[in-house]
């Protein structure tokens, strides 16, 4: 644990309590579970300069300013990156997934909670998830990493130019600038027994942004880490269009197209950063999933600005983890 976490712990009552080390991700923030103190709580350390506590402040007093469950924070020290927030337990959608619930209702709750998420006006402050930001996170991993590992060399400028140019064209007219979340995922919600919308506690909202709310829908329901049914994919989107009748369906589908796209390439070219740079080969396991998942976005007519440029760039045998990545002995 950092220097300084001990006194933090200790002026908010925490000295004795009983320290149990969470998983991480792939983050540089640690969980630590705190067992014995005056109420449940976790230890966030998110060690300052490459992580910031204050959005994870900003956001969550949003979230329940607005009738939504997130982790209370119990004390803050924001210049050290040390929070001490409430414990809404071990009990993830993801976790019960895993155990073998039944995913439809599961599914279900998320979606209502994402509508009432989304029916409040963001937060101010936040920064932009729009095309060109879009484009260049999609590029920082696409381009930077997977393009060099799986054809030996960096993309030209033009190569660069034209992808810039397709992920542009294809985002540019779903501009919408509302709350998202950006990984609204089973692993981020925890199933609580509470009345909706604050059935569903939210995690892990520190990134959230102003762009188009069908990126969370995304998220939930063409989640990179699992594989989620047919049926309840389409019984998730309708429930969440449900409590939104303004949106318009067919405009609020063919942008879960394009934000899939983008996002599936972005991810999937992830793996390949992790697995060369970071040495977490465990995430390439991903990969064939967030391919198959571009291959289904780019068959709406709305992401053929990246279909396009794939199609031009890329064959399709190589849509996949660079054959170069094999996980060392």
């Amino acid at each position: 644990m950092r220097e300084g976490a001990d006194a933090f712990l200790g002026a908010a009552g925490f000295g004795v309590a009983r320290r149990e080390a969470l998983p991480s991700d792939a983050s540089f923030r640690r969980y630590v579970r705190l067992h014995g103190g005056p109420r449940p709580a976790l230890l966030m350390d998110a060690p300052p300069p490459q992580e910031d506590v204050r959005p994870f402040l900003h956001v969550g007093a949003h979230l329940l300013r607005i009738g939504l469950s997130a982790p209370e924070v119990i004390a803050a020290d924001p210049d050290r990156g040390f929070l001490l927030i409430e414990d809404l337990g071990r009990d993830t959608m993801a976790n019960r997934l895993d155990a073998g619930a039944d995913p439809l209702p599961l599914y279900l709750a998320a979606a209502e909670a994402l509508a009432a998420l989304h029916e409040h006006a963001p937060p101010e402050g936040l920064p932009r998830w729009d095309a060109p930001r879009m484009g260049e996170t999609a590029a920082a991993t696409f381009l930077q990493w997977w393009w060099p590992e799986t054809f030996g060399t960096d993309p030209s400028d033009a190569e660069a130019g034209a992808f810039h140019a397709a992920v542009g064209a294809m985002l540019a007219p779903f501009a919408a600038r509302g709350f998202v979340h950006r990984d609204f995922f089973p692993a981020n919600l925890m199933p609580l027994d509470r009345a909706p919308p604050r059935h569903i506690g939210i995690l892990d909202f520190q990134d959230a942004a102003l762009g188009h709310p069908a990126y969370d829908l995304v998220s939930l329901v063409e989640d990179a880490r699992r594989d989620v049914d047919g049926a309840v994919r389409a019984a998730a989107i309708e429930r969440y269009l449900a409590h939104r009748p303004g949106l318009d369906a067919g405009d609020f589908r063919a942008a879960m197209a394009v934000h899939a796209a983008q996002r599936h390439l972005r991810v999937a070219a992830l793996w390949t950063r992790l697995a060369r740079r970071d040495g977490k080969w465990g995430y390439l396991r991903h990969g064939p999933r967030c391919w198959a998942l571009l291959d289904r976005a780019l068959d709406h007519p709305a992401t053929a600005p990246l279909r396009r440029f794939l199609d031009t760039h890329v064959p399709r045998d190589l849509r996949t983890n660079p054959a170069s990545l094999t996980e060392p002995a």
